[in-house]
C-alpha cells in the first residue's frame, strides 16, 4: 500500500452544503486450481481517473504475458478477499491448507503471502496464524494518514465529532471519480478531528450512496470504532490502498471558525481517493490540517 502525491486534483471546492437528491499463461503444476479466473494486480497509475482504465487493459491482457505462479495465487487470495470468503480481522487457512487447495507447494504459498502481508492486506502474527488484516488494528488503523506532534512528548488521541452526513445528487467530478453514472447520490460526511481537545483536522468525505444506503449521522455518531473500521464492518468495505495529493492552501472562512483559526490562515490539504479490493475507487476525501503543532508523516517502500 502506498500514498502517491502526484495525481491531479480531484476537487474542486464543494461545498458540503450542495442541493439535497430528491431520491435517495499458468503453470502446469498448479493443476486445475489456476483455471479458475484471476485478475493480476498492478502498480497503479496515480490519477484516480486511470482505475478503471487500468482493470479494463489488465482484463484484455489476461492470458497474454507470463505471470509467476506465486502471483496467480496471490491473485487467487485477493479474489477470496474480494468476496468476503474471509473477513477483516478473521484467520486464513494454514499455508499448508493452501498449498492443497491450490496444489502447488507450500513456498509458493508462502511467496503470495508475504507479498500480502506486505502490502498490509494481511497481517502476520507470530505463533497464532495470518489474519485478514482490519482498520480495527492499531497497527494498520492509520495505514494512510499520519499525524504526529511536533513534540513528541505531547502524544494524545484522536477525537472525531460528526458534524454533518447527508444524502446528495453527486457533484459532476465526484462522481468521475468514483465511477459513478450522471445523477447518482453520494453520502457526504464533515467530521471534525481534535488532537488534545484542539480542533486540528476537518474532512470532507464522499462515498458511493449504493454502498452505504444506510449510513446515517445517528450510526455515525453512536460510533467508537475508527471509521474506516466502521465501513468494513457495518458495510463490508475495505479500504485498501489510497492515493492522496498534498499542498499548502489558505483556510476558507466557513473552516477557519471550525478550526479556531482567522480566515487565510496556512493549512495543509491532503485530497485522498481510496479504493477497496479489484482497484475500485469507494471514497473521495479532502482534510484541511492545522500544521502549527502536528505534521503529515507517511513511511514509503
Amino acid at each position: 500500500m502506498r500514498a502517491a502525491l502526484c495525481h491531479n486534483d480531484v476537487l474542486a471546492r464543494y461545498p458540503v452544503c450542495a442541493a439535497d437528491a430528491t431520491a435517495a499463461p499458468a503453470s502446469c503444476c498448479a493443476g486445475r486450481a489456476i483455471e479458475q479466473a484471476h485478475t493480476t494486480t498492478s502498480m497503479a497509475d496515480p490519477r484516480p481517473e486511470s482505475a478503471s482504465r487500468h482493470r479494463a487493459a489488465r482484463t484484455a491482457g489476461e492470458g497474454a504475458a507470463f505471470s509467476p505462479l506465486y502471483r496467480q495465487i496471490k491473485d487467487l487470495l485477493v479474489q477470496s478477499l474480494e468476496r468476503g470468503e474471509w473477513k477483516p480481522g478473521e484467520l486464513i487457512p494454514s499455508e499448508i491448507d493452501l498449498a492443497a487447495r491450490f496444489q502447488v507447494s507450500q513456498g509458493t504459498v508462502r511467496k503470495a503471502v508475504d507479498e500480502l502481508a506486505a502490502e498490509h492486506l494481511l497481517l502476520r502474527r507470530q505463533g497464532k496464524g495470518t489474519f485478514v488484516a482490519t482498520h480495527h488494528e492499531a497497527r494498520v488503523r492509520y495505514r494512510f494518514l499520519r499525524l504526529a506532534a511536533d513534540d513528541e512528548g505531547e502524544g494524545g488521541r484522536a477525537e472525531s465529532r460528526i458534524l454533518e452526513c447527508r444524502r446528495l445528487r453527486a457533484p459532476a467530478e465526484i462522481a468521475r471519480v468514483l465511477e459513478l453514472r450522471a445523477g447518482e447520490t453520494v453520502v457526504t460526511i464533515r467530521r471534525q478531528l481534535s488532537m488534545n481537545h484542539r480542533p486540528t483536522v476537518i474532512d470532507d468525505i464522499w462515498l458511493p450512496g449504493s454502498l452505504f444506503r444506510t449510513l446515517t449521522l445517528e450510526l455515525l455518531t453512536a460510533n467508537k470504532a475508527p471509521l474506516y473500521g466502521l465501513f468494513e464492518t457495518e458495510f463490508g468495505v475495505s479500504m485498501v490502498r489510497a492515493d492522496e495529493k498534498l499542498r499548502a492552501v489558505e483556510a476558507p472562512a466557513e473552516v477557519a471558525g471550525l478550526l479556531g483559526v482567522a480566515p487565510g490562515a496556512p493549512l495543509l490539504q491532503v485530497d485522498r481517493v481510496s479504493y477497496t479490493y479489484g482497484d475500485r475507487p469507494v471514497e473521495v476525501r479532502r482534510g484541511l490540517y492545522l500544521t502549527d503543532r502536528y505534521h503529515y508523516r507517511n513511511s514509503l517502500n
